[in-house]
């Protein structure tokens, strides 16, 4: 019996490196995650400038709203 688990014994250190990579995946996670309010603001932006590239919107319109998109950002 016991020499029926004798050949496992390098499986052991995997053990920790697993846990390692499921931490670093949660991490990834996490990040990209909190990183999306700023493409949210970017998207916003590129509304903007598509609205503004149409004529929807003048110059002070545009530099106006973009301003407070770019403080929301800060708060």
């Amino acid at each position: 019996m016991l020499l029926a688990h004798a050949g496992h014994w390098f499986l052991w250190p995997l053990i920790p490196l697993l846990w390692f990579l499921l931490f670093a995946l949660f991490v990834i996670f996490v990040v990209r995650r909190r990183g999306r309010g700023l493409d949210d603001r970017r998207s916003g932006e590129s509304v903007l400038s598509e609205r503004f590239a149409r004529g929807e919107i003048d110059e002070t319109e545009y530099r106006r709203r973009r301003d407070v998109l770019r403080e929301g950002g800060n708060r």
